[in-house]
């Protein structure tokens, strides 16, 4: 599985296509992270100030059509995640029949990411 952090507002926008984020058009491909504690890092690094519900998708990267890459972060990963940690991209939209399950990101009052709680 890798993670794929979203908020829960652009997940729900168009349930009947696959999730292309803005990501996908600007830079060619879907940032992922390759595990939990990465995805927490991500979301201290980038997502603080995102207001509402943030999810991570738990997408099973064999259901994609879509190619998935294990790729250094552009620049320095984000604080946190060591150097040389390979970032799971997708060069495509994420099929929604690839995705597993969805967990919530807990965040604490200042936005840094604390955990998962499972989405019903």
């Amino acid at each position: 599985m890798i993670m794929h952090v979203v908020a829960l507002d652009d997940w729900l926008a168009i349930p009947e296509r696959a999730y292309a984020p803005a990501s996908l058009s600007a830079e060619g491909f879907v940032h992922c992270s390759p595990d939990e504690a990465t995805t927490l890092a991500v979301v201290d690094a980038y997502y603080r100030d995102v207001p509402g519900p943030l999810m991570a998708l738990l997408i099973d990267e064999t259901k994609l059509l879509a190619p998935v890459r294990l790729e250094p972060a552009g620049s320095a990963p984000p604080p946190g995640v060591a150097p040389g940690t390979l970032f799971p991209h997708v060069y495509g939209p994420i099929d929604r029949t690839a995705v597993e399950g969805m967990v919530e990101i807990q965040r604490d009052g200042t936005g840094r990411a604390v955990g998962f709680t499972p989405w019903a």
